[in-house]
């Protein structure tokens, strides 16, 4: 019998922030009993910032130097193949609760297409089974039915006096029963009540995705400052000394895109309101936990649980203050390195965890393979079932790779800011053990020693005693990039008897 399939995302989770791997503060108790049953992967990297190229990049297997999905609202090649594709094919009507940020390829559809107005569509291949969007209008709905008669915006966000222009962590307009990812949890329970057959669930929560407020008891379950040192300068001016694109983010970052309702720049924010964020985000994640734990038990109750293959990850991670940031992007690991598990029942791993790195581009390879099926274009991840078994597949990646594309199509802000054309506002990472080589098409590079410098304060890439070494990294992260162009019809080859293809899964 095929297994159920849930995939479970949870927007803007840092993957350092489980108890799992021993976050001095953070407690997340049913993520730790589903990597107990399963396999934690240590060393997961998002493949993209922000949403959107990170999503894509999930779905498709696919690295953004392929994808091409460049910002929030750069739209998905239709041509791709993706994991909700993948799954009708083997059968299933893959459902989601939740949103995918992805935008329909205009060629595809008329110019006066309202698919057109909006970054927010739906993966192809997807059933909807409950949308939440931006605008959270059908979870206001759902709040309205539940007596709070005012909710009609998302002024039920606001907390405390914003006007102050000091973070707070008072409850926002509604109970810890009542958020986005109890409504979506919810949904996803009444439907999985009604299926009789197998089934695939994609569960898109948007917390802990600013802004960054929660209900009792967690917006007090942790308290300010605690939690690891923050990795970063001891002033500002230092952070934005180190790299250009470190300067634009501090000067550009506005406090509104993280406490709703607060004006003025996060550069305006002191150690003290960056405690108090911090701590509040630690517990949103607890309340997402706490969700995931009903998910999980519901499973086990109605006797699901060791037929369900269960994916937990994010698309990408949260600066949570590191280098006086928040938010997303940029090359630092905070934006990149995020969390997951995956539990098989077919399977008895018993709390393995691997230390090797793995991509978001490895998920849509992964399920293909489970399910038995093929993606129908090359992948850039790989299969991570070999892990999963209790293996380590040989050849596997030493390295992680990630992309950032920082243009501004619709504004031409970054463009005009750094005086570059918009295809040379972008860069790549390639960090292993030792260091981390960030490569700009239109900006100095930058070179950390991460053995001596793991908070990565000082750029070596222009000293004389690293030259070898950034050359080395340079070339290293130009062989990934030649190894990963396009290979979907480069595997086929016209002869006298036919076509011949070679397989056309990456060997990471």
């Amino acid at each position: 019998m095929k297994p159920n399939i849930l995939l479970v995302t949870a927007d803007q989770w840092r993957g350092d922030c489980l108890s799992a791997v021993g976050h001095p503060a953070v407690r997340t108790p049913n993520v730790d009993r589903l990597a107990a049953e399963g396999v934690l992967f240590r060393r997961h990297y998002a493949g993209a910032a922000p949403c959107s190229p990170a999503r894509a990049s999930i779905y498709t297997g696919l690295y953004q130097m392929n994808h091409r999905v460049c910002r929030n609202g750069s739209p998905l090649d239709a041509r791709f193949d993706n994991i909700a594709l993948a799954a009708r094919r083997a059968g299933y009507d893959p459902t989601l609760f939740g949103y995918t940020d992805v935008s329909p390829d205009p060629r595809t559809l008329h110019p006066n297409d309202p698919h057109l107005t909006t970054y927010e569509g739906i993966l192809p291949g997807f059933t909807t089974g409950q949308i939440l969007l931006e605008n959270e209008k059908h979870w206001l709905t759902w709040l309205r039915s539940r007596g709070h008669r005012a909710a009609f915006t998302r002024d039920v966000h606001r907390t405390g006096d914003v006007a102050s222009g000091t973070a707070n962590n008072e409850v926002p307009d509604y109970s810890a029963d009542e958020t986005q990812t109890a409504f979506l949890t919810e949904s996803f329970l009444r439907w999985m009540e009604q299926q009789d057959a197998p089934w695939f669930a994609h569960v898109s929560f948007l917390r802990p995705h600013p802004p960054f407020c929660v209900p009792a008891p967690y917006n007090t379950m942790y308290a300010p400052g605690s939690g690891p040192a923050y990795a970063r300068a001891g002033v500002r001016e230092d952070e934005q000394a180190v790299h250009p694109l470190l300067a634009y983010g501090h000067r550009f970052l506005g406090k509104s895109s993280f406490v709703y309702g607060a004006s003025g720049a996060v550069s305006d924010w002191n150690e003290r309101d960056f405690d108090v964020i911090r701590a509040v985000y630690f517990g949103m994640i607890a309340e997402v936990d706490a969700q995931l734990g009903r998910i999980f038990s519901a499973l086990r109750e109605s006797g699901r649980w060791d037929e369900t293959i269960v994916i937990f990850t994010s698309d990408h991670g949260e600066m949570m203050g590191d280098h006086w940031l928040l938010g997303k992007g940029g090359f630092h690991d905070g934006s990149y390195h995020i969390p997951l598990v995956i539990r098989d029942p077919a399977t008895t791993a018993d709390g393995r965890q691997v230390d090797a790195f793995t991509s978001a581009a490895d998920i849509m390879p992964t399920l293909c393979e489970r399910l038995g099926v093929e993606p129908r274009n090359h992948q850039d991840g790989a299969s991570l079932l070999p892990f999963v078994e209790g293996s380590e597949p040989s050849g596997w990646r030493d390295a992680a790779f990630w992309e950032f594309d920082f243009r501004e199509v619709a504004t031409g802000v970054a463009e005009d800011y750094f005086g570059l054309p918009s295809n040379r506002c972008n860069l790549a990472v390639i960090r292993d053990e030792a260091f981390k080589y960030v490569h700009f098409a239109g900006l100095p590079p930058l070179l950390f020693d991460l053995a001596k410098d793991p908070m990565e304060l000082r750029n070596v890439a222009e000293e004389s005693a690293y030259i070898a070494v950034r050359l080395r990294y340079a070339e290293k992260l130009l062989a990934l990039r030649a190894g990963h162009l396009d290979q979907t019809l480069a595997y086929v080859e016209l002869t006298e008897e036919g076509p011949v293809s070679r397989p056309t899964r990456s060997q990471s």
